[in-house]
């Protein structure tokens, strides 16, 4: 292991991090009342809003870079340990149902591998070797984009894999809770968000991990509206794979369209329950080999698709 993160070395950084800090007002918080309890924690999460509201240029940029690189073929990689790591894997579980993505495009690695999700894996995050071998194993590109994501900014698993990502050409980013991190230096971007000392000290769980969640929503989102997924505020590459979806889908395609509830079934039925080309059918007045072929021509963006006949 390098030795920039023996622990004693770590351990002397770590105290000094403003998300492991003690709130002076807060030494009698075991004695609160309940409701003042939960009246304290939801009000230490107000800071994550605002840290992620301060943070938006960075991620807007970062945004437009992992977009124009998916759009070249590669994949998006998520890499984290402990809560990061598994806030990171449910961004990435959620974008095959919500966007029709391929389960490889948008991957998520937590140090300790899927064992981790449920229990902690004593020292995975502290092996930076560790964090290139999994990134290593995925055959990353150039094309490729990994963002790496720890409170401290300095987790040596992320490092490690941020280190080896820019070693290959992939575009690299940051996304931490505390300013001048030893991750932002290996990084291409950083997205800092300062959330400061948590209610319970150290326990970046709550809003540091408030403030990540934010940030990976937002940036997966922000990326596939650039892919296309969406039609204004439609998600029209949703999988309509239950009865519930299977009513939004039919929903979506009257306020898209303004057709009726009975035309859009029909549309529906002939593109087998996929919104995109049945958007493309009644607004465009064509049939579904039609709508395919010019969704095709337009890489799956519907306005363009309606645009261009």
């Amino acid at each position: 292991m390098n030795p920039l993160y023996k622990s004693a070395q770590q351990g002397n950084v770590l105290d000094v991090l403003a998300t492991e800090s003690v709130r002076p007002d807060l030494g009698d918080l075991d004695r609160h009342a309940t409701d003042e309890l939960v009246r304290t924690l939801v009000q230490g999460q107000h800071a994550a809003q605002s840290a992620v509201m301060a943070a938006v240029p960075a991620l807007a940029a970062a945004a437009d870079a992992i977009a124009a690189r998916l759009m070249q073929g590669g994949r998006l990689f998520y890499v984290g340990a402990g809560t990061s790591g598994r806030l990171a894997i449910l961004d990435a579980s959620e974008c095959p149902p919500t966007f029709n993505t391929p389960p490889e495009l948008v991957v998520a690695l937590i140090a300790g591998g899927p064992a981790a999700v449920q229990e902690a894996v004593e020292g995975a995050e502290d092996d930076d070797e560790a964090g290139a071998a999994d990134l290593r194993a995925r055959n990353l590109t150039p094309n490729d984009a990994v963002v790496g994501i720890t409170a401290s900014g300095r987790t040596p698993y992320v490092v490690g894999a941020l280190r080896h990502a820019r070693e290959v050409g992939s575009h690299t980013v940051a996304i931490v809770n505390n300013a001048r991190s030893p991750l932002a230096d290996v990084a291409d971007a950083a997205i800092e968000l300062l959330t400061g000392p948590e209610v319970i000290a150290g326990s970046t769980r709550l809003c540091a991990g408030t403030a990540q969640k934010i940030a990976l929503s937002t940036l997966s989102t922000a990326v596939m509206v650039r892919l296309g997924k969406t039609y204004g505020p439609y998600m029209v590459d949703v999988r309509a794979t239950n009865a519930k979806l299977r009513r939004r889908a039919v929903r979506m395609v009257q306020q898209i369209t303004g057709a009726d509830e009975t035309a859009s079934a029909a549309a529906l039925e002939a593109t087998q329950g996929r919104v995109k080309p049945a958007v493309v059918m009644l607004l465009g007045g064509c049939d579904v080999h039609e709508a395919e072929r010019r969704l095709d021509a337009a890489n799956g963006r519907v306005r363009e698709a309606l645009a261009k006949p």
